[in-house]
């Protein structure tokens, strides 16, 4: 049969009371709105870092293609403007210039069909390029909506910390002195029983579970010797008996 000092006992109820404020606070701590709010922005920023990625590719094949075409019509660009040169020299024969004619009319024909390949290229890159812009706005709008709640959360979270540092100050001050034995018990029972492990009771009312105790469970309690420490039959919360 376990016994302790009744005063002893009775802390209990204080150190109690912190451990269930400490608690509190760790719920507090890991509940913040604010946590939820940046996993939100977090995943919205990761399903839009993929189509980051997909247009930001799209638009650098887009401006290989537009660097090819821009190529493919300055070489036929070059080629005309040497063939004028030639032609226009009177340098060549009557044979070699009707054929400088024929190829600068093919050479005509090919820039203009390159010209319109381009003009396509640049369209669709320009097209691109705006909406590549909307998608890099949005995602600098959400970095820096997550920069803000990162810092609201730090800022929480280290109040919560400051107050928690409090409180556990105070409870080590609190389990100074006490019996070591009804100490270790309660902190086994606190923690099998999801944070509790004293109650007082009142009458014949368990305050901290919110229960009546059966007659007969009752008048055992008070029956018991003041330094026994009882604890309830169906809960294993150590009871105090307030009115002792």
């Amino acid at each position: 049969m376990t016994t302790a000092p009744p005063e002893d006992q009775r802390r209990l109820l204080d150190i109690q009371e912190l451990d269930t404020t400490i608690q509190q606070l760790r719920h507090k701590r890991s509940t913040l709105p604010v946590l939820a709010r940046l996993t939100e922005l977090e995943s919205q920023i990761a399903d839009l870092s993929t189509s980051l990625v997909t247009s930001r590719t799209a638009a650098s094949d887009l401006k290989r293609e537009l660097a090819k075409a821009e190529a493919d019509v300055e070489q036929v660009r070059s080629r005309a403007t040497r063939d004028q040169g030639r032609l226009d020299s009177g340098s060549v024969g009557a044979k070699d210039a009707q054929a400088l004619v024929s190829e600068l009319e093919s050479l005509h024909r090919r820039q203009e069909a390159l010209e319109e390949v381009e003009l396509d290229v640049m369209e669709r890159l320009e097209s691109h390029q705006d909406a590549l812009a909307k998608l890099e706005a949005a995602n600098s709008e959400l970095l820096a909506a997550k920069e803000a709640a990162e810092a609201e959360r730090d800022e929480q979270v280290a109040a919560i910390n400051a107050e928690g540092k409090g409180v556990v100050v105070a409870r080590a001050k609190a389990v100074q002195g006490i019996d070591p034995g009804l100490l270790a018990l309660y902190d086994k029972i606190r923690a099998q029983n999801g944070g509790r492990g004293v109650v007082a009771l009142k009458g014949g009312y368990a305050d901290g579970l919110n229960i009546n105790l059966a007659p007969a469970e009752l008048a055992e309690i008070n029956a018991a010797a003041p330094e026994q420490v009882v604890r309830l039959e169906d809960y294993g919360h150590i009871v105090v008996r307030t009115d002792a």
